[in-house]
């Protein structure tokens, strides 16, 4: 729930931001932004959890855990 959260707020906080600088800052627009930046988590965090349920491994982590472990 916490990494839906993670993605859906700030999603939502750019979908609402582009519509209002559009200047269409009607209730349809932030209700179409919330269910987009709805959806579009959901489908990243099925995704994680099924990366994370086959044990897929993650090319930018292992990078990442590498040169952590090279800091002088």
């Amino acid at each position: 729930m916490k990494r839906y959260l993670q993605a859906a707020v700030p999603l939502f906080a750019i979908l609402a931001a582009v519509e209002w600088i559009k200047g269409s800052t009607t209730r349809e627009d932030y209700l179409s932004a919330a269910v987009w930046a709805l959806a579009a988590a959901g489908i990243f965090t099925y995704a994680a959890w099924r990366r994370y349920r086959n044990a897929k491994a993650c090319g930018m982590c292992d990078d990442l855990a590498a040169a952590k472990s090279r800091k002088p």
